[in-house]
């Protein structure tokens, strides 16, 4: 698998929701852990929604599995 995970939590949408992606595939768009857990269910990946958050198979990037909403804005100095 070259060294990338197979699951890709994309950072947050500017409205809200992270793109999931699963081998190069998007899967959808995730307001939650528990979605999250549903699409990996779906691709044939058993994870415990309840262990979604510190997997070993997901990059969260961006920001950690903690943080859903829309873009943080930038408040910059």
């Amino acid at each position: 698998m070259s060294g990338t995970l197979p699951v890709t939590v994309h950072p947050p949408s500017p409205t809200g929701g992270r793109r999931v992606r699963v081998n190069g595939e998007i899967l959808g768009l995730a307001y939650s852990l528990a979605d999250v857990a549903e699409f990996l269910r779906r691709a044939g990946l058993e994870v415990d929604s309840t262990e979604v958050a510190v997997s070993p198979l997901i990059d969260w990037r961006g920001v950690g599995p903690e943080y859903w909403g829309p873009e943080p804005e930038d408040t910059g100095p």
